[in-house]
Order: structure tokens, then C-alpha cells, then sequence
């Protein structure tokens, strides 16, 4: 039995020093390359995150990485797939994309990803990876394809000096604003922040909620978004500019919130209320709350093309941002307020003192009081949802 017990000993000792050495070649085969990150570039403050990690890894490991910032990944997945199509199987020039949803989907059916990755990163040990938002995305397995970053959740903000007692369910939304007409809205789908409003509002509704979480079928299509069509056909009469007009944007939606014109604001960003108040762009006395039944939550994700010029320095930028020191910046709201996807529970003492000095703010809920999220519908609903509230409320066909 001692025997058995050493050679179990020694073997696990074993397959660790393996590990350690794989990941040493990843190191020394990385230095030297340059990265190209391609990434949404639309906020000022996830830029400077992004330019000072890379500095970092620059500084550490001798790797430059490019921060290429898109207002449309899908653009950049186009690319991808032109290559793949034309046969070019290496030298890309993308080594790493921030994606999640529909465009993993996309790139995962068409298989324009590279090898799985995930387990065999460092930071990965702190991170649990049957977590349900992690082992898929927009219910599509992920299988190690791409590498958890930061999770969101959808909230609604408001301003406890004007509102004591917020909606917390769509219907109570529709109530308050036949009451207050004018006072409430959202923004404009395909946006979005206007398509996670129309998710939300699909699954306070349906009655087949199962439904969702497989592809989309046109069959079924009519049955699960009715009710939808009918809540949102009573709530547009009542919203601001009478529903003929919706905001292009989250940020519009913010102004209009701060401004006064608004009484709810929504945000897929936990700490957004935070962070503007800091910045003093929001009242201090703003607030965030969730609905009664939850809300829609996600996590989005890093991933690698197959035909990569740098996979091995793509793999150390990756592991460092999924680092404890990394991901414990990422959360302060006074930094980006993107909320962490380590599990602070695997984390050395040392490195969970990290976490425990980030303030969350004011206007941020703490997890308990978050909930569990609900799951995001199946990636392939997406656009059609969008398409018909297009056709429906502007006449728009595609």
C-alpha cells in the first residue's frame, strides 16, 4: 500500500515537472514576438489597461503585443476566414481576439480556431473550469478554444434620491411606465446593450424558456417570442419619444440617465455606476439594482486563430491577464470594474489580499446580492431576434 502510494506520489510530481517544462518552452519559444490583440477600442480606460499590461509583459517575458483596436471583432473574423478559405495556414495577422457569443460560435463552426489551450496555462488553476458561463458561451460548448477574461451581468441603474422603490421585473417596468410615461427606454437593437434588453425581456416572458438554450429553429420561433411581441408592443406606447425613437447607444442612454430626462439607466457592467460615479459623471447617490428573478449574465473570453504568427507569445499574454495580479487591477472600478473570473477561494493568502483591497464602489452590489445570472440564450437566436424587432417596430427587413 505505501508503495502504491509513493509511485501515485511520484507520478503526479511528475506530470507537474511536465507541465513546467511545456510551459518553459512556451516561454523561451515567445519572447521576441509580437502579439497582435485585437480588441474593442471604444473605452478610454480598458485602452489604458490594456497599454499597461503590455508593458508589463513586454518588461517580464519579451513580448510586444500590438493592442489593434476594432468597434466590430466581426470584421476582424472575416479576415481569418478569407484565410482560411485561400489556404493560410499560419503567419495571420491575428494572434488573439476578445470575443464571445455569436462570434465564437461563428469562428468555432467554421473552424477558425487553433488547438485547445485553456488547461494549459498557469493561471487556469486558479479558475474553475466547469463553471456553467465558462464551459459554454451563449450555450455553445467552449472546449478550451478560448480562455475566460472577465464575466458581466446585465444590472439597471438608478438614482435613489428620485426612485425609492425601482421595477424589478418587466411587468413592474411596464407598470411604472404607464405611470411615468416617457421616463424609461432602451437602446436601439442591433446594439448591444438593446438586444441584451430584448434577451431579458425573451426570458421573463416565454413560456419555453428550454427553448432557448438549443439552436434556433424557425419553427419555434413564433411560439417563443409572442408574448415578447405582445409586452413590448404595450411598453412602447409609454417609453421616452412614445417608442418611435430609441437611444443608439448605452452611452446615450447614460446621458439621458444623468441628465435627468431618464429615471433607469442599464449597463451590462456591474460597476459601471461605480466607476462613473468616481469620475463624476453620476450623482453619488446612483445606484444598481437586479431583477427579482435575475438577470442575464456571461462571461467573455480570449481566444487564438489557427493560423496565429505568434501562438506561443499569444499564450503568455493570455495567462498573464487571467493572472491574480492582473485580473485584481481589472476589478477596481477606478481602473476598467470588469468583474474577475478566478475563484478567490483556490488563491494563495498573499495573492487573495490582492482582491480584498479592491474597492468595489458604492454603487456596485456584491455578489450575493447579484444572484445567480440566467443563461444566455443559444448564440444562433441572436440575429433573428434582432431582425424581427427591426421589422416589426421600423419596417426594416434586414
Amino acid at each position: 500500500m505505501l508503495i502504491r502510494l509513493v509511485t501515485l506520489i511520484g507520478l503526479l510530481f511528475g506530470v507537474q515537472d511536465l507541465q513546467a517544462s511545456e510551459w518553459g518552452d512556451t516561454e523561451r519559444r515567445a519572447r521576441g514576438q509580437t502579439v497582435y490583440f485585437y480588441a474593442w477600442g471604444g473605452s478610454p480606460s480598458i485602452n489604458q489597461y490594456i497599454e499597461r499590461w503590455a508593458a508589463i509583459v513586454r518588461e517580464r517575458s519579451d513580448v510586444t503585443v500590438n493592442h489593434v483596436k476594432v468597434d466590430d471583432i466581426s470584421l476582424a473574423i472575416q479576415g481569418i476566414q478569407t484565410a482560411k478559405r485561400i489556404g493560410k495556414s499560419d503567419q495571420g495577422s491575428v494572434d488573439v481576439l476578445w470575443i464571445n457569443g455569436e462570434n465564437f460560435a461563428r469562428m468555432k463552426r467554421d473552424g477558425l480556431l487553433g488547438e485547445s489551450f485553456v488547461s494549459a496555462l498557469p493561471s487556469a488553476e486558479n479558475i474553475n473550469l466547469d463553471d456553467p458561463t465558462i464551459v459554454a458561451d451563449f450555450s455553445v460548448t467552449t472546449d478550451g478554444l478560448e480562455a475566460p477574461w472577465g464575466r458581466a451581468r446585465l444590472v439597471f441603474i438608478y438614482d435613489q434620491g428620485r426612485m425609492s422603490n425601482p421595477p424589478r421585473s418587466m411587468q413592474e417596468m411596464y407598470e411604472y411606465a404607464k405611470e411615468h410615461p416617457g421616463r424609461l427606454t432602451y437602446p436601439e437593437p442591433p446594439n448591444f446593450h438593446g438586444t441584451t434588453f430584448l434577451k431579458q425581456a425573451l426570458l421573463e416572458t416565454t413560456q419555453h424558456i428550454d427553448w432557448l438554450s438549443e439552436p434556433h429553429s424557425g419553427k419555434r420561433f413564433d411560439t417563443v417570442t409572442k408574448p415578447l411581441w405582445e409586452f413590448l408592443d404595450s411598453l412602447h406606447p409609454h417609453l421616452w419619444r412614445t417608442g418611435r425613437e430609441f437611444p443608439d447607444s448605452a452611452e446615450v442612454m447614460m446621458d439621458l440617465f444623468s441628465d435627468g430626462l431618464l429615471d433607469i439607466a442599464l449597463s451590462f457592467n456591474p460597476n459601471d455606476a461605480s466607476q462613473r460615479i468616481i469620475d463624476g459623471r453620476f450623482a453619488s447617490s446612483v445606484r444598481t439594482y437586479v431583477h427579482d428573478a435575475g438577470t442575464i449574465g456571461n462571461t467573455h473570453f480570449l481566444a487564438i486563430p489557427f493560423n496565429a504568427a505568434a501562438r506561443a507569445g499569444a499564450l503568455v499574454w493570455i495567462n498573464l491577464l487571467l493572472s491574480a495580479e492582473a485580473q485584481a487591477d481589472k476589478a477596481s472600478p477606478s481602473v476598467w470594474g470588469d468583474p474577475t473570473v478566478i475563484d478567490v477561494t483556490r488563491l494563495s493568502e498573499d495573492d487573495r489580499v490582492l482582491f480584498e483591497l479592491v474597492d468595489i464602489g458604492p454603487a456596485t452590489l456584491t455578489s450575493e446580492a447579484l444572484g445567480t445570472p440566467l443563461p444566455e440564450p443559444h448564440a444562433s437566436w441572436v440575429e433573428p431576434l434582432e431582425v424581427a424587432w427591426k421589422a416589426r417596430y421600423f419596417g426594416q427587413t434586414q
